[in-house]
């Protein structure tokens, strides 16, 4: 048996969805690790997950019941999918799409009201998040609402733990994605000559990719996409709100966006886990793990570990990036974090360029996201734009 005493908390618990990003800190000081239910063992400390990141042979990234292209692979065939997948996030095709990029970060900016308020998640956000990522896969614009109206019933199916929806929802995404491959078959070499059209064409080990292959890669391009990006916009925004000197320094040395960016983000966390399952037993954390057992990485606890970070809760341009695992580290980093580095850096550029004051709205407060999804439910804001 696998020692599952003491059940150290409750992440769905009200204290714990009030205020993820507190109530992780106070289980950091007191667990490594702690089993649940609901996520089953939770690693808290910036050491045990890095362990957890770079042996890939003890825990297992295949933590996934569906097809999950690269995520939930292990090398070797983590290794053939990454190789084909890098490319598109590489440096020419960051170059290619950067003024596309730059160009929808501007339009966002530029919906803000000359002055008033605004509610960053459903007016800035989640539109960001929907355009941009519709522009990069090539996807037409008349999928921006239907999209959208998808991203809600998602995580409202998600936070009532509703697995029936989750299926049906995750079905009609699916068909969204053949639905697009259809279309492109059909109009042969007057196909778009896009993203999605690419991986298509792809092949891998000299085997042309199957349509649950290249379904499962959109799919996770695109729904962590949408997720992660529309939670970071959130918080960026409410951290300039709430920091007036920030944003001040920031506007008049845009120049120091890269590090910034990161940073706010290594304080609050766009995605709060990530998952893996042991190949064997282990101790970590000073706990016995047995073989085949979940693990869930707090991203959102490790990036504010104290014994990596000193004064972790202070916002600071001179730590050592490396040690940020924002995109995550080892063979399964982020390989799309280049492009979203560049929406993220785009965005607040635009941002701080065209407004002269972003504050909060006392008489209505930011509501914090509820597990599995970070950042911010609601950010109501006043804004004045240039």
């Amino acid at each position: 048996m696998t020692d599952h005493k003491p059940k150290n908390w409750d992440p769905r618990s009200d204290n714990v969805q009030r205020d993820q990003i507190a109530a992780y800190d106070s289980m950091r000081q007191r667990h490594s690790v702690a089993f649940s239910d609901y996520l089953q063992w939770s690693l808290f400390r910036h050491n045990d997950i890095l362990r957890v990141l770079h042996d890939h042979e003890t825990f297992s990234n295949a933590a996934s019941r569906h097809l999950s292209v690269p995520n939930a692979m292990d090398p070797p065939e983590h290794t053939h999918f990454r190789r084909l997948i890098e490319p598109y996030f590489g440096t020419k095709a960051m170059a290619t799409f950067s003024p596309i990029c730059r160009n929808i970060a501007e339009k966002i900016v530029a919906r803000l009201p000359r002055q008033g308020e605004v509610e960053a998640m459903s007016e800035v956000g989640q539109p960001f998040a929907l355009e941009i990522q519709c522009a990069f896969m090539g996807w037409p614009a008349n999928l921006h609402q239907p999209l959208r109206e998808w991203v809600n019933r998602q995580q409202t199916a998600t936070l009532e733990g509703d697995r029936k929806a989750l299926g049906e929802l995750a079905l009609e995404f699916d068909g969204v994605i053949r639905d697009l491959l259809a279309s492109r078959r059909e109009a042969g070499s007057n196909a778009p000559d896009d993203v999605t059209t690419q991986i298509m064409r792809e092949r891998v080990e000299g085997q042309a990719l199957t349509d649950e292959q290249i379904v499962s890669i959109l799919r996770n391009w695109t729904v962590g996409e949408l997720g992660t990006i529309s939670a970071s916009i959130g918080i960026l925004m409410h951290f300039l709100a709430e920091h007036r000197d920030i944003q001040a320094q920031l506007r008049d040395n845009p120049e120091l966006l890269p590090a910034a960016i990161d940073e706010i983000l290594r304080l609050d966390a766009p995605l709060i886990t990530n998952r893996r399952v042991t190949t064997c037993p282990v101790e970590i954390g000073g706990r016995h793990i047995n073989k085949g057992e979940r693990l869930t990485l707090l991203w959102a606890s490790a990036n504010r570990d104290e014994a990596v970070f000193e004064d972790a809760d202070t916002f600071r341009l001179d730590r050592n990036p490396d040690d940020n695992l924002l995109y995550g580290s080892g063979i399964h980093v982020c390989p799309g974090a280049p492009l979203a580095r560049m929406e993220l850096q785009y965005f607040m550029e635009a941002l701080l360029a065209n407004t002269s004051l972003i504050n909060p709205l006392d008489i209505q407060p930011a509501v914090r996201a509820r597990y599995p999804a970070g950042g911010y439910e609601r950010v109501p804001l006043y804004v004045i734009r240039r």
